[in-house]
């Protein structure tokens, strides 16, 4: 048994001690990695003493300044503990009650974070079939009516995903259009961004040039998928806009006591390049991952690979075979799609090492 007590006892610990093997990954989801070492050292580095609790410490402060160097000045930062809490935060923050959201039919909001934002928001989801993940204005349209029928629930607002739910990437000029299509209708504009980085890593742009630079009015910035223990940000672009989230946030349980653990880690985040190395190291292995098994008969890549996740569709039986050996799910059921799902951690090895896992299984059918 591990003595936690013991310092020289943890620096010393054998492989047998841990409760996993530390040399394992899989592709299930980059949820499933680890927390980068300079995250770690930035939350050693935010202990210790007293710090006023809720969001009044230091570290939060200085995130505020950290964020608006990237969002532009008006920009307001809020720590939230997870993606599907800052979605329902910022989602409540553009609505009213009698609200409604226009978003893809895959959106994650819609069908991976448990009914959420309609039972704990109070949000009405208006959702569209898209063959990409990705909205248009003309898609838009086909739930944005009815404005001033009592009857209907009120489309209010937008919420794309960059990069999408399919790992596909909005362009700049997409998100522009999106915006100001919504803008002219009365609609304000969310963006969900649990992989915001692997968009702007991909792109080769900065974070503000696709969110704020095109009028997004509000977003959800991921830390958690790129290297963080936990954490995301609600981050308010259009203040004029978006308010009472400091409420909204405490009445969604979202509202850490000791932020400063979590602050800290978006800084060491955000203050240098950590977000685009994390993000293009996981796009970069992504893209060795397509290359590999795109010349391994039978396996058919189905979806451009833009950030970090491959779509593939295999014998279902050689998916179970594989899943055996390493972690990743299926996305569709009914036609047999996978998704490979690659992390910061994720290394050049794994890669070939599991590309060789799955031309061995094929050679089994």
């Amino acid at each position: 048994m591990i003595d936690f007590s013991d310092p020289a006892a943890l620096s010393g610990h054998t492989d047998a001690e841990r409760r996993h093997d530390p040399a394992v990954r899989g592709f299930a989801s980059d949820n499933y990695a680890g927390v980068h070492p300079e995250v770690l050292a930035a939350i050693a580095l935010a202990n210790g003493g007293h710090q006023v609790a809720y969001g009044e410490d230091d570290y939060t402060a200085h995130l505020q300044d950290v964020f608006r160097r990237h969002f532009g000045e008006k920009a307001e930062a809020y720590p939230v503990f997870n993606g599907t809490g800052a979605n329902v935060v910022a989602l409540q923050a553009l609505l009213p009650r009698w609200g409604a959201v226009v978003a893809a039919e895959s959106a994650h909001i819609n069908v991976d974070e448990g009914g959420a934002p309609e039972k704990m928001g109070g949000i009405k989801l208006l959702t569209v079939p898209t063959p990409d993940g990705k909205l248009t204005p003309e898609l838009i349209d086909q739930q944005a009516w009815g404005f001033g029928d009592e009857h209907r629930a009120q489309p209010l607002a937008v919420s794309i995903t960059q990069s999408t739910e399919l790992g596909t990437l909005y362009t700049v000029e997409e998100i522009r259009a999106i915006v100001e299509h919504a803008h002219q209708l009365g609609m304000l504009v969310h963006v969900d961004g649990s992989r915001l980085a692997n968009a702007a890593a991909s792109l080769g742009v900065p974070l503000r040039a696709f969110t704020t630079d095109v009028g997004v009015d509000v977003l959800s910035f991921g830390g958690t998928k790129n290297g963080l223990l936990f954490g995301e940000c609600v981050v308010v672009l259009n203040p004029e806009k978006v308010r009472n989230i400091k409420f909204l946030r405490k009445t969604s349980m979202q509202l850490a006591s000791k932020m400063r653990f979590v602050s800290v880690q978006f800084e060491a985040l955000l203050t240098g390049d950590l977000y685009l190395r994390n993000a293009g190291h996981a796009n970069a292995m992504a893209a060795r991952l397509e290359a590999a098994v795109r010349g391994i008969d039978g396996v058919t890549v189905v979806r451009p690979v833009q950030a970090n996740a491959v779509f593939a569709i295999l014998p279902r039986e050689v998916s179970e075979w594989l899943q055996k050996r390493y972690r990743f799910y299926f996305w569709n059921e009914h036609t047999g799609e996978v998704r490979w799902m690659c992390s910061f951690d994720t290394t050049e090895a794994d890669i070939d090492a599991f590309a060789a896992a799955i031309a061995e299984e094929m050679g089994r059918v």
